[in-house]
């Protein structure tokens, strides 16, 4: 049978920037719906440059309603990855210059109006969607991933594209700006899973790599049993240090950021960093028990921020 919905086309396919279109004018009106809760997003705080809260909570609409497209509610494996391919054409369509259909202009007319007054590169955009489609398959298809290459390339689209846009916004540019930013932002994604291991599994979420089980003799059997033994809780100390030399990699980031933007980002690398603290302290049992920060928590990361 061929009744599932094309993919979105690659980001090579997708128009670099918008183009102008009688509907610029609804685009200008609109306003993004404040930011909550999408994990992978460094939150528009009060930290963040006023001016880049609305270009921000407008990308962040995009990112957070496809994320829910994929993966909220029940629908079956078809009907959201029909929604993502349509979602998908209402992303060329704005790049375009065209309007968005109804069902999401709310998130579409104002991500159209940052496009076009911040000109954004939307391949990184559409790398986003391709990530939740990917999620989509492999949760239907009970299908991991093989080894830590082939979950690198997973955050390559569902993680990096998040920092290569706000640097975008922030005016930051050059080879080593986007490898620390990508390392950061692998590591946050990294940092998810290590974290929700607990929420994940019982959800055929796989996102521990099969090469890393076999090398710490980590039993699948387990692991779907979320019973942690001393081999799933090396398989996840090393995991947790894979994430962990990835954010100190892109660390010297915030040094590159101008005023308040270093400032926020500091605080995301020290949170990142204060999760795997709490992965390290359970000893592999965030298999059963999904750390979490407290107020003291916070505490530490404001001081390790200010040292950086």
């Amino acid at each position: 049978m061929n009744d599932r919905p094309s993919p979105p086309p690659s980001p090579a396919q997708a128009p670099a920037t918008i183009a102008a279109s009688p509907s610029a004018a609804n685009a200008a009106d609109a306003v993004a719906a404040p930011v909550t809760h999408y994990e992978n997003f460094p939150v528009a705080s009060v930290l963040c440059p006023p001016h880049l809260r609305q270009p921000i909570a407008a990308i962040y609409g995009f990112a957070r309603t496809a994320d829910d497209i994929a993966d909220e509610g029940d629908a079956p494996a078809a009907d959201r990855l029909a929604d993502l391919a349509a979602f998908h054409a209402d992303l060329m369509a704005i790049a375009q210059g065209q309007p968005p259909s109804p069902r999401w202009a709310s998130v579409f007319l104002p991500l159209q109006a940052v496009l076009r007054s911040h000109q954004l590169p939307v391949p990184l955009l559409a790398d986003l969607l391709s990530a939740f489609a990917q999620d989509v398959e492999k949760t239907r298809d009970a299908e991991g991933y093989a080894d830590r290459a082939e979950l690198l390339d997973y955050c390559r689209r569902s993680a990096n594209p998040v920092g290569r846009l706000l640097l975008h916004l922030y005016g930051v540019h050059g080879d080593e700006a986007l490898r620390e930013s990508d390392a950061i932002c692998t590591a946050l994604q990294l940092i998810n899973f290590w974290q929700d291991l607990s929420v994940d599994i019982p959800r055929g979420r796989h996102y521990l790599p099969r090469a890393d089980c076999v090398t710490h003799n980590a039993s699948q059997a387990d692991l779907l049993a979320l019973h942690s033994t001393p081999d799933t809780a090396r398989l996840i100390a090393n995991c947790a240090q894979w994430a962990r030399a990835s954010m100190h990699s892109g660390a010297p980031l915030v040094h590159r950021l101008p005023g308040r933007a270093g400032w926020e980002l500091r605080l995301v690398v020290q949170g990142g960093l204060r999760i795997l603290d709490k992965v390290d302290a359970l000893q592999g049992g965030s298999l059963h028990t999904r750390p979490r920060l407290n107020a003291w928590d916070w505490c530490v990361m404001l001081a390790r921020a200010v040292v950086m």
